[in-house]
């Protein structure tokens, strides 16, 4: 017997019903449910090529980190990425180039000694977007609008690591801090002005010393530097030249003092590693790319990272700089907080 049209009707009706209240026990997320993936945008592919200076990607400290922001946005926001290493300063223009050539969204120079190139390359190139590190963007003589650059206050982390060590160095009953830079550029001498800032803030009576290898590479100049300043004095190196550095916290491994990493958190290489100066290149890196790749990316202009920001600051501790932690962290929010100024980017 063939039902009623109204019937069926009431009868569909409460079926829906049924189902809509029994189907899943799920609550529903706040803010209308999770999209489909024809409502969320997918993020747009790009390609990243990253080009090292001199001291390559066995540094452990500045060019590692510069690769491991690449490596995280190659995961993380889906990007192709191709990463060339120069074995001498000769390499940069070429390298830079052959990035752009092969149309690579973004093509990055890794370090202040990359400036020349990087003038001469991007206007050749003024469709493919630059990002530099340690670079004043509006510096290049050149003007180029398709250039940003990143900036850190390493005077600021440097003044951290010295005032570590310059309370160290007054609980040993004197004594001298020292320093071994690899080339005498503005990012090596701002790490080495607020060290030897912050040394004498916290110890007055400390002495400083410092030389430089002329090497970012190499180990075997930045340990024998290291080792006659131990000889002179010193009881903490503070080590700002990259791969060439680690000879000098080696050196201070085998004479028993204390050592300062640099750029990355060294606390890895041994106990001898009372803290280490951060400067965050990976994350500057990672904030380039997600800047092309959202639109956002702005030529002609730069990026400053500082303590406030956490763009800079210090590392792990051991247990020696352990004691002094909490007076540096005093200095470090007054710093944030623009109560500590001042602090000086430039060796005497």
């Amino acid at each position: 017997m063939r039902r009623p049209l109204h019937f069926i009707a009431l009868l569909a009706m409460v079926c829906s019903l049924f189902v809509a209240a029994c189907g899943s026990d799920e609550e529903e997320p706040a803010g209308g449910g999770t999209p489909s993936a024809e409502e969320t945008p997918a993020k747009e592919a790009i390609k990243v090529g990253l080009v090292t200076d001199i001291g390559g990607l066995n540094d452990r400290s500045f060019n590692q980190l510069a690769n491991e922001g690449l490596e995280r946005a190659k995961s993380e926001l889906g990007v192709e990425t191709r990463v060339l290493i120069s074995k001498a300063n000769s390499d940069y223009v070429p390298n830079l180039s052959t990035l752009a050539q092969q149309q690579y969204d973004l093509v990055i120079g890794v370090g202040f000694l990359m400036a020349d190139a990087m003038n001469t390359v991007a206007p050749k190139f003024p469709n493919t977007k630059f990002a530099i590190i340690d670079v004043d963007a509006t510096s290049l003589e050149a003007k180029p609008t398709n250039v940003s650059g990143a900036l850190f206050k390493e005077n600021e982390a440097g003044y951290l690591v010295g005032y570590m060590a310059g309370l160290y160095i007054k609980d040993e009953g004197g004594g001298t801090a020292g320093s071994v830079g690899g080339q005498k550029i503005p990012p090596v001498d701002h790490y080495i002005a607020g060290y030897q800032a912050g040394v004498q803030a916290a110890n007055p009576d400390a002495k400083v010393v410092n030389g430089y290898s002329q090497k970012f590479d190499d180990p075997a100049p930045c340990k024998e530097l290291a080792l006659d300043q131990i000889a002179q004095g010193a009881k903490v190196v503070f080590q700002v030249a990259g791969g060439c550095g680690l000879g000098a916290l080696d050196a201070a491994k085998e004479k028993s003092v204390q050592g300062i990493g640099v750029d990355a958190d060294q606390a890895y290489l041994g106990d001898q590693i009372m803290t280490s100066a951060l400067k965050k290149v990976d994350v500057a890196v990672e904030n380039e790319i997600k800047a092309v790749q959202d639109g956002s990316f702005k030529g002609g202009d730069n990026a400053i990272f500082d303590v406030k920001s956490g763009g800079v600051g210090i590392g792990e501790t051991n247990e020696v700089g352990a004691k002094y932690a909490d007076q540096v962290k005093e200095i470090q929010d007054k710093i944030a907080s623009g109560e500590l100024t001042d602090i000086p980017d430039t060796v005497k």
